[in-house]
């Protein structure tokens, strides 16, 4: 669990966290609402009620997105892959996946089920306002629903890595080339191109004069081209791993000391002397321990000692 993170429960095993800065949104959102959709839908409400059902409304939109990342989740679960969290962000959310379909058709069906899940939920509140009709409250909040779901539903779909759409863009090349790490890299860049987009929209309006629009836009691109690097590098990462094995990367030549022996001898011997900073501590052939330069600093002077001492 993340600093940044709160920790909500467990929804079918899955543990459900809500990053804080959520909470900025949940604000910023809630306001909007109080101060421009609910006083347009109806005129005769007080400050109050318009407050208090922007904020019920934010929280019903939360759960929307919610669902949005259980429909992935569970799917995912289905066919046997991991989930090790659902985050709620500034963003929206993210299913945090443990790993990689098995198959383009997989990786199509964990993909689509988010946005299938909006879809749903936004004809479910469509079907409910006539049901709603006599309850102003209701009736508003079931249309700002069914919108804003449709809209999410939408907006994932965009083909642009790592949006749903981006994800199902890649099952599709994936199925037709066979070839996961190059449809990454094409679903990846195609997600950059359409960071881009955003970016050069969030621009035009600012110079439009709206501000806060051009500027949320703007950020949406910046953060979608920053997951699509993120998405390369990972990859390119992956291709320099691809078949070495372990004993290619160790150290073999490992200095063994005595449990016996004193810091200082180890310190100004083989630490200032020689630049080591790992050791094997061993006595009678045996292994006993790894010792490392962190250890010897740890020991030395305590992290909560340390952090006692940068505050004088």
């Amino acid at each position: 669990m993340s600093r940044h993170e709160l920790s909500l429960g467990r929804i079918l095993g899955i543990p459900i966290a809500v990053d804080y800065s959520w909470f900025l949104v949940f604000g910023l959102l809630t306001w909007s609402l109080a101060i421009g959709y609910y006083p347009a839908e109806f005129k005769n409400w007080s400050h109050t009620e318009d407050w208090i059902m922007g904020a019920v409304t934010s929280a019903a939109l939360f759960v929307s997105v919610l669902l949005h990342e259980l429909g992935h989740s569970i799917v995912a679960i289905r066919f046997k892959i991991p989930v090790k969290r659902i985050t709620l962000f500034i963003f929206g959310g993210v299913s945090q996946i443990g790993a990689e379909s098995p198959g383009p058709s997989v990786e199509f069906a964990v993909a689509i089920a988010g946005p299938l899940v909006s879809f749903v939920l936004a004809a479910i509140f469509w079907l409910l306002q006539p049901i709603v009709a006599a309850v102003a409250p209701l009736l508003a909040l079931a249309k700002y629903l069914s919108l804003i779901n449709g809209l999410l539903g939408l907006f994932n779909l965009i083909p642009g890595f790592p949006l749903d759409g981006g994800r199902v863009f890649r099952a599709i090349v994936w199925s037709v080339t066979h070839d996961l790490r190059r449809s990454t890299l094409l679903a990846a860049n195609v997600g950059r191109f359409v960071a881009f987009l955003f970016i050069a929209l969030g621009v035009w309006q600012v110079f439009e004069g709206r501000l806060v629009n051009g500027l949320w836009i703007g950020f949406i691109g910046w953060f979608l081209e920053s997951a699509a690097v993120g998405q390369v590098q990972q990859q390119v990462i992956a291709d320099l791993l691809l078949g070495h094995k372990v004993r290619e990367a160790m150290v073999t030549d490992y200095l063994s000391v005595s449990p016996t022996a004193t810091l200082q001898n180890l310190v100004e011997q083989h630490v200032l002397a020689a630049g080591k900073r790992t050791f094997v501590v061993a006595e009678n052939g045996h292994s006993l321990g790894i010792l490392t330069l962190n250890d010897i600093k740890e020991f030395l002077v305590p992290s909560g000692q340390l952090r006692r001492l940068s505050r004088r």
